[in-house]
């Protein structure tokens, strides 16, 4: 009992720091992009949230945790819809449910990550999209795409059978989101004066301060993220998790600022910035099982392909205001293959049990021997990538082509706020924008 409450408080605070995430997002939005725009993104980052979690506790969670049978495809089940009651028959707690953590918690945690896969969708669309189409492509995206999407892995679906790995979701969140992501951003266009004579034109955010709090606060709700994802207080399991996470972090950043310097002359903050974010997604995927100088090289790839990747984004034409496909889906595809490049890189003991720089056991051998296949999680990253594209592409050109998914050019130009809320997130203080 007393393991048991030790575990589920500690599950229960990094609930917690997933749902200070949210905050993260918002303000990482907000701060890149234009003030003209800043109640829209708010309204959907909260709309997001709120619904999302509602949807997970309808359907989501028993979609995502079927409960498949031994046999089965692993490819869908549904156990239901609603939340069961943990409780006995005498109306007490059923603690056999976890040794880890209780229903609730198991429910409320799994169901802070739902959100998240819309939320990235968010940033990519900012300042262009009709605000019903996008809460009608999050209620499907989130109530129905990313449980399924993530029953393969986590609800012990075919590709967990085939020794696909992803301890935090690299490619289960971040590739989910940012696969929507691109397609949307593809089916919007770009902004207004994004492009001119084929050259990207720089669209400066009204607020980098705000931009840099979000990113601190998302780095710290990573804490939640990935040491949640252990499933216990595990002392030693725990630790390294948090630390592979901060040096991830720090190595992308420092290589995404020094990488941005050489090519273009300048120390852009915003860069720096989106290596943080890229160095965390990019570890997200096996923070519990590499060595602290895999976990800095890890970081350190994600924080050179953030530079790369948004200078390529731009050249191809897609507008994306706040980076999140070069971070979430290109640095969620580098996590993903990493784990099977350098996954299990520790030595064992003579139990045949792997052991971090600590000496904590990490994972059995046959554990390891899965993971360590690069073919696995190439398998994984394609199904993903097959199912968020086709499902993403279904469901807003149906919308593109009904009810329409772009704002007025006049709408665009005077800001969403205005148009579509009624409001100004600042209206002692207007600036002149274009």
């Amino acid at each position: 009992m007393e393991l048991l409450t030790t575990n589920n408080v500690w599950m229960m605070i990094c609930t917690a720091l997933v749902f200070f995430m949210h905050m993260g997002f918002a303000f990482l939005e907000i701060g890149l992009t234009r003030q003209k725009n800043t109640i829209n993104i708010l309204f959907k980052n909260i709309f997001i949230i709120t619904v999302g979690l509602l949807l997970y506790a309808l359907i989501g969670f028993n979609l995502m945790y079927p409960g498949f049978a031994e046999g089965s495809s692993g490819i869908f089940g549904f156990a239901g819809f609603g939340l069961d009651s943990p409780l006995t028959a005498a109306g007490t707690l059923d603690l056999a449910y976890n040794e880890g953590y209780t229903y609730w918690t198991d429910f409320l945690f799994q169901g802070m990550f739902a959100a998240t896969a819309a939320t990235i969708v968010s940033g990519a669309v900012a300042e262009r999209i009709k605000i019903g189409p996008f809460m009608i492509f999050t209620i499907l995206y989130v109530g129905l795409i990313y449980p399924i999407a993530g029953s393969w892995k986590w609800g012990g679906g075919f590709l967990d059978q085939l020794g696909f790995y992803d301890f935090a979701g690299s490619t289960l969140v971040h590739s989910v989101g940012g696969w929507a992501a691109l397609v949307a951003v593809w089916l919007l266009g770009s902004r207004i004066g994004k492009y001119k004579d084929g050259k990207p034109q720089a669209i400066p955010g009204h607020n980098i301060p705000l931009a840099t709090a979000g990113v601190l606060i998302l780095w710290l709700g990573w804490f939640g993220f990935n040491g949640g994802s252990v499933l216990s207080a595990d002392p030693g399991l725990t630790s390294l998790t948090l630390v592979t996470t901060s040096l991830a972090a720090a190595a992308g950043g420092v290589v995404a600022a020094l990488a941005s310097t050489l090519m273009f002359k300048n120390l852009d903050l915003t860069m720096f910035l989106n290596g943080i974010l890229g160095g965390l997604v990019g570890i997200t995927a096996g923070a519990d099982v590499m060595s602290i100088t895999d976990s800095i090289i890890i970081g350190g790839v994600a924080g050179a392909l953030i530079v790369f990747a948004v200078s390529f984004i731009d050249k191809l034409k897609l507008d994306d205001p706040v980076g999140a496909i070069a971070v979430h889906l290109v640095c969620g595809i580098w996590g993903t293959l990493a784990v099977g490049i350098f996954g299990f890189s520790a030595t064992t003991n003579d139990a045949g049990e792997f052991l971090n720089e600590a000496g904590q056991v990490v994972a059995t051998l046959s554990e390891a021997a899965n993971s360590l296949s690069f073919l696995p999680q190439l398998y994984g990253v394609l199904a993903y990538a097959a199912i968020c594209i086709v499902s993403s592409f279904l469901i807003l050109f149906v919308l593109k082509k009904t009810v329409g998914i772009r704002v007025s050019e006049k709408e665009e130009l005077e800001g969403l706020d205005a148009h579509e809320h009624g409001m100004d997130a600042y209206p002692d203080f207007r600036l002149n924008e274009h």
